[in-house]
């Protein structure tokens, strides 16, 4: 059923569990159980983290590249597959494929940190650089034309994504059974609808937010509107999350599972400075999101889960954070 559902077209609303399920099956042994770990600041919330960013390629995007590499069949062998990303996706499906003997292309924002490209040459993929708004289309159209004789794994808007990247909320009430809150960054909404649907089915109570800097919030504009939203993006060092709009179908999952936050650079920035000095936790800009949301009270209070989604930060611009100031 799952292979037939790729774009989630049949499948409206949250992720089944059972596809969730499936996939931690098929992942195990490719992909880490990462730690939960208590945050070391005294507040009034008790905050943990789920340490995405300690997966082979520095986030959590290989859990849904593993899943989505594994149902792609021999199709993908022949075909070879490609997707659009500003980095962490492109290293993942890299990675998987090398692992598979399969060829990878990948296109990526002209303003890819170094970092993240240094990492998607060493997996060995094809790089294919463009401006923001032609990876943008290529998101919003589920196509390439250069490509059109590969497979196509979309980034988040990708059923075998979601599904992969859920995994890591069934590991969260493993190992924290009464979490109050998980707050999780959002970009594209895979990662969020992932783990939301695995929560969800298991712990109606808990409550899923999805953070957002303040330079790109389509989602939190969305919430306002009350249907699907395209904004005005300003680029920041928080690459890894905020585009220019939410995917309308991806808003149809969004809008029942999620709660929308949003966070200042200068808060994300303090919560990277932070994740180093109190527990020695390298974090990018959109990993240490979800931080900045629960340490400055967005989140709430009691228990707080906060999914640092990746590690993959240039030097320059950690040292410059490192130092008090906003890369």
């Amino acid at each position: 059923m799952l292979e037939k559902a790729v774009r989630g077209s049949e499948i409206r609303g949250p992720i089944p569990l059972k596809f969730i399920e499936e996939a931690r099956e098929r992942i195990k042994g490719k992909v880490l159980r990462t730690p939960l770990v208590r945050l070391n600041v005294d507040g009034p919330a008790d905050i943990f983290l789920k340490l995405e960013n300690l997966q082979p390629t520095g986030s959590f995007k290989v859990r849904g590249a593993s899943n989505a590499i594994a149902l792609a069949g021999p199709d993908a062998r022949k075909r070879g597959v490609y997707t659009c990303s500003a980095g962490n996706m492109a290293q993942a499906l890299a990675w998987q494929a090398r692992q598979n003997k399969i060829p990878c292309t990948v296109i990526v924002p002209d303003n890819a940190p170094e970092t993240k490209l240094e990492a998607i040459r060493r997996f060995g993929a094809k790089i294919i650089q463009a401006s923001f708004d032609e990876v943008w289309k290529v998101v919003v159209t589920h196509r390439y034309p250069p490509l059109d004789g590969s497979v196509f794994v979309h980034p988040f808007a990708d059923i075998r994504m979601m599904a992969g990247n859920g995994t890591a909320g069934l590991e969260v009430l493993e190992d924290l059974p009464d979490a109050e809150s998980v707050v999780i960054p959002f970009g594209g909404g895979g990662l969020s609808v992932g783990i939301a649907s695995a929560i969800r089915a298991k712990s109606p109570q808990t409550r899923i937010y999805a953070v957002e800097p303040e330079t790109a919030a389509p989602l939190s504009a969305s919430f306002a509107a009350g249907s699907a939203q395209e904004i005005n993006r300003t680029p920041s060092f928080v690459d890894g999350i905020g585009g220019k709009s939410v995917l309308p179908e991806m808003w149809e999952r969004a809008r029942t599972l999620l709660l929308p936050l949003v966070v200042s650079l200068s808060e994300i920035a303090a919560a990277i400075k932070l994740l180093i000095e109190r527990n020695r936790i390298v974090a990018e800009g959109a990993g240490a999101a979800s931080v900045a949301a629960a340490t400055t009270g967005r989140a709430g209070s009691g228990k707080i889960v906060c999914i640092v989604s990746g590690g993959n930060i240039d030097s320059s611009k950690l040292v410059k954070i490192l130092a008090g100031g906003i890369p």
